[in-house]
């Protein structure tokens, strides 16, 4: 068992393409395990929305300023568990979410000057452990000493599948579903070549292959894994 030295726990990290399961498991082992989490992506997205909100032309957002991202007033409060996305103080955890800001939440997080503004804030929040984080260069990047780092993977329909249910769409029809999937390899696409911090996986990841896992799987898995790594005791305890 590895020895762990962060006061709060181990750092896990969990990448990956969209609709691989991250995020809902990382929430889960969090929950689990008594650790907080971050989900990388909604900063990003949150910048986004604030962006699209303030009529800032995506075509500029390659140019924007550290000053101009103060402006648009987007911080995560730390909870007891979690962050919780504001933009002029008011929390935007569904807006985020909406197929708008899916569309150029890519765009904006390949923005050199973005992941800059962004990272001091991601990595405070790892600096006493007890964190489980996902994105897509969290164990590359963002966290690249954490004790755990998993690389979660999916076949592109169901990623597609995931997808269109966590945005509440009633329509699953396999035309649908081909047509969501094709979006998501283009996104895989742009998010593996951008130039700053691109989508891949770590050398030390463990994969996993979440295809035709439930989430109970998936979160026993990391906890499993977690426990080698001294973040909880056998008895499913936070170490």
């Amino acid at each position: 068992m590895t020895e762990n030295t962060r006061p709060d726990g181990i750092i896990i990290a969990l990448d990956g393409p969209a609709g691989s399961g991250k995020s809902s498991t990382a929430k889960a082992v969090a929950e689990r395990l008594g650790y907080r989490h971050l989900d990388s992506g909604a900063f990003y997205r949150a910048i986004t929305y604030a962006a699209l909100q303030a009529g800032i032309d995506p075509d500029r957002w390659e140019t924007l300023s550290g000053d101009e991202l103060d402006r648009l007033d987007v911080h995560g409060v730390p909870g007891e568990r979690g962050y919780v996305m504001t933009v002029g103080g008011r929390d935007v955890s569904a807006e985020i979410r909406m197929p708008r800001v899916n569309e150029h939440v890519s765009r904006m997080a390949a923005v050199p000057t973005v992941r800059e503004w962004l990272m001091d804030a991601l990595r405070e929040s790892g600096a006493r452990g007890g964190l489980v984080a996902d994105g897509r260069d969290i164990g590359t990047v963002v966290f690249p000493e954490a004790e755990l780092k998993a690389y979660l993977i999916a076949d592109a329909e169901e990623r597609a599948r995931r997808r269109l249910m966590e945005q509440g769409e009633a329509d699953l029809s396999e035309q649908h579903v081909r047509v969501e999937a094709a979006r998501l390899q283009g996104r895989d696409e742009l998010d593996s070549n951008r130039a700053a911090a691109p989508l891949r996986q770590a050398e030390d990841a463990v994969v996993i292959d979440t295809t035709h896992l439930t989430l109970e799987q998936q979160v026993q898995r990391i906890v499993e894994l977690a426990r080698e790594r001294g973040g909880v005791d056998p008895g499913g305890e936070v170490a």
